[in-house]
Order: structure tokens, then sequence, then C-alpha cells
């Protein structure tokens, strides 16, 4: 059997355990069959980004087909919920071709998200490090993307049996996002963050923390393929001096 790690380059640096891998053209997911959804993401953003041009958004958001039936999510699980379809992949970050850009729209790179939180400071987050990937000094942007569950809080569902798959789908209490880059000297550099799923009015920075702490609450190392002294992460950098 072909190895994820050796043939998916956003993988190069590692990606925590999970308990299927949803191998992309442009990216890959690490999927939870308990949670009914991504446990975490990894994407290379535009890793062909010097490419000049750009397609529209698809929005045809879809089950994804791999994943058992038993397991996944359907579309109507989240009508009516109050809660959005939202990307862990962001949509912007592979949209040099269609169906590069058609695949984030697959329900397994989605997690429930209030409405506030997906179109304000995720959506923030997410255009700040396509402008670090813009950087002409960055060769490579990867991040992680993955949803929180706080165990020692109540954690809400959508969906129910009326739903085409007879199951809930967790609402992630929080998410986290590691962006990991490398410089055109080999250098690299990371930035993690940790976002309550909720209207937030911070500056960025005041999400950053400790990745050591982040894959503690997602349970697993995050780029276990990197040797601790060779990575420099940036815990109080604020997000506009990178």
């Amino acid at each position: 059997m072909n190895d994820p790690f050796q043939m998916q380059p956003e993988l190069r640096y590692g990606a925590p355990v999970c308990d299927q891998i949803l191998t992309g053209r442009f990216f890959t997911i690490g999927y939870s069959w308990y949670f009914r959804q991504a446990k975490w993401t990894l994407e290379i953003v535009n890793r062909n980004k010097r490419e000049l041009t750009s397609v529209e958004r698809s929005n045809n958001f879809r089950a994804d087909t791999r994943i058992p039936k038993r397991f996944r999510a359907g579309l109507k699980a989240y009508v009516g919920s109050g809660y959005d379809r939202g990307h862990l992949v962001g949509s912007a970050n592979q949209n040099v071709i269609d169906i590069q850009n058609s695949e984030t729209f697959l329900l397994s790179n989605m997690s429930p998200q209030v409405g506030r939180f997906n179109r304000d400071i995720w959506r923030e987050l997410e255009s700040e490090v396509r402008k670090l990937n813009e950087r002409n000094d960055v060769l490579e942007t990867y991040v992680l993307n993955a949803p929180v569950f706080y165990f020692d809080k109540k954690i809400e569902t959508i969906g129910d049996d009326s739903n085409e798959y007879g199951i809930d789908v967790p609402v992630p209490h929080a998410f986290v996002k590691s962006v990991l880059t490398e410089d055109k000297k080999g250098r690299l550099s990371l930035w993690t963050f940790e976002m309550e799923n909720k209207k937030l009015d911070g500056d960025l920075k005041d999400y950053l923390v400790s990745t050591y702490d982040a894959e503690q609450l997602v349970g697993g190392r995050f780029w276990d393929r990197i040797s601790g002294g060779d990575l420099h992460e940036q815990k109080k950098t604020p997000i506009d001096m990178w």
C-alpha cells in the first residue's frame, strides 16, 4: 500500500494521527469517524501560487463518498442548525483551477461554525495567511486546521435521526490553525492560533498559543517530522510583522 506521507507534498513535515486519511489532489484530510468531521486538514496554500489565474468559487457543497455513510455528515445536518458550513481548508486558499477549488466544498472539509466566527475572525486569519504566502521570501506555506472539543464542556450537536445518514455532528468548541512557512534560505517558522467558536473581538495576535498546548487539545503532534531545534516558533510575534 502506498504511504500518503511519501506521496502527498503537504504531509512532508508530518501530521497527527486520525481514523482515515483522505488524500485529495491538493490537500489532505485526517478524518475522525467519532466526531463525523475532520480531525485535521493539511494544505500547502496554493502550491502553484506563481500561476496568475484564479477561478470562481464553486459553492458545490456535498458529502464525501470516500467516508462510510454511517460516519459522514450530509447537507441536511446543517439545514436549520444555525451554524455555517465552515471551511477548514479555505476556498480562496485553493483557487488556481476548478477541481482544486471544488474539493474544498466536500463536507469532510467542513465543521459547524458560528456565523460571526466563520465570516469574521476566521476569514480574517485566512486572509492574513494568504498575505504571508505571497511574500517574496516565502517558498511554501503549510496550514494545519483542527476542530477542538473541550471535554469539560457540554457538546452541542446538529442533525438528528431524520437526516439522510441518521447521525449527529458535534459542534466544536474552538478551532486551531497552525501555520508553518519555509523561506528561501530553508528556515522554518511557525505560528499557532487557538480560537473559540464564537464571535471574537480581539486582534489576531491575541490568539497565538504554544503549539505544544494546541497539540494537547487536538490529540497528536502536528509537525512530527521536524526536529524541535530546527523550528522557530513565533509565540508572541504580532500578526502584522510576519
